[in-house]
């Protein structure tokens, strides 16, 4: 929904009524994660996507009976469907997509949502897919408060504190309880869109490669900080695409910053005058990733220079060097789409062997090793 926020509020804001889809729950192959959205306004105009253009038709024709009938609908769509050929998901996945009809109504608070989604504050929308009271029911959590209800106030008490958990790590997805909100039953099924602030990636000295590493990051959806402690480099207009260009010693700003699990720290500097304070003190936060450029010789005195400096085996294990994937890469930008690479394999856990050469499911989570 994150990317389609303009037009949604632009069409709330009119009064009118439009269906609202969104994937909640994947199997095997499919094209978009939970959370995808598509979004079908009355006059039949169409934002965003929930399968990469795999099932749009048929989304596109339930939206419009969705804003007929004011009933949201939860769809299947899949292979193992007789009609999968018709719709178009012809990938071997499965998804679930709920359609809902929208109006200032039907989701008062979607501009406050959107508000805190574009003021990069957490907030979570939960929204009860499936169980014995009503499809569609609505609750809006934030950190230190919630509004709406899914039914039942014990209900309301368990997905606030689930909420709030998925808000800490970044994730969306369906969760299950009793129907006042017990623990180990699965009456009711409660989607979760967390809309986290987007992760952070810091990119240390301002060279071209980072330029790139820049650009790339945040075609990735990172939040991108460049720095270096040299200002003649690190300057605006060398660094378009960073959300952030600091001049400061890297440690310093490190030992500073807020870093969680979700954060890529890259190395670039490849100056032992740099990195290795730098890295002392990267390889001790929780930091998701941490990469470092520098040839193999480089990373062997880096390692030496590091254990000095009382870093023991565990924490040097976390250190990628160098940094990247093998695709050949030679040019700054070739080098920033293999960076981007290993940071998705990071993510998600893939084999970074060609898929050609795999078996199994290609989109999602790993399973023993295959995608």
């Amino acid at each position: 929904m994150r990317d389609i926020l303009d037009s949604l509020l632009e069409w709330h804001s009119s009064g009118e009524t439009f269906g609202l889809a969104t994937v909640v729950s994947t199997f095997r192959s499919a094209p978009r994660e939970p959370g995808a959205a598509m979004a079908v306004a009355a006059s039949g105009e169409v934002v965003g996507s929930v399968s990469g253009g795999c099932v749009e038709g048929a989304v596109h024709a339930l939206a419009q009976e969705v804003i007929a009938t004011g009933q949201p609908v939860l769809e299947r769509y899949g292979i193992s469907d007789d009609d999968a050929f018709s719709v178009g998901l012809t990938c071997g996945g499965i998804i679930h997509v709920l359609v809902e009809p929208v109006n200032p109504r039907t989701f008062p608070e979607l501009a406050e949502v959107a508000q805190a989604v574009r003021g990069r504050r957490p907030v979570a929308v939960a929204t009860t897919i499936a169980g014995p009271r009503r499809i569609g029911a609505r609750r809006i959590i934030w950190p230190d408060r919630a509004s709406g209800s899914l039914g039942a106030e014990g209900l309301d008490v368990a997905v606030d504190d689930d909420a709030r958990g998925m808000l800490a790590q970044g994730l969306t997805g369906e969760r299950h309880y009793g129907p006042d909100g017990e623990r180990r039953l699965d009456d009711v099924t409660v989607f979760v869109q967390a809309f986290a602030p987007p992760p952070r990636m810091l990119v240390f000295g301002a060279i071209d490669f980072a330029a790139a590493v820049a650009r790339v990051g945040k075609f990735l959806g990172y939040h991108v900080t460049v720095c270096d402690a040299r200002a003649v480099f690190a300057t605006r207009k060398r660094f378009p695409d960073a959300d952030e260009v600091v001049v400061r010693w890297p440690h310093e700003y490190l030992r500073e910053t807020a870093v969680d699990e979700r954060t890529a720290i890259c190395v670039l500097t490849h100056d032992p005058k740099f990195d290795v304070p730098l890295l002392e003190v990267a390889l001790r936060t929780e930091a998701g990733y941490i990469g470092a450029m520098g040839s193999r010789r480089t990373h062997e005195d880096r390692l030496t220079r590091l254990r000095e400096a009382g870093l023991g085996d565990r924490e040097l294990a976390r250190l990628r060097s160098p940094i990247g994937l093998d695709v050949g890469a030679r040019t700054p930008e070739e080098t920033a789409v293999s960076i981007a690479a290993e940071l998705i394999q990071n993510r998600w856990g893939g084999t970074g062997r060609p898929l050609s050469r795999t078996a199994g499911r290609i989109h999602g989570p790993e399973l023993n090793g295959t995608r």
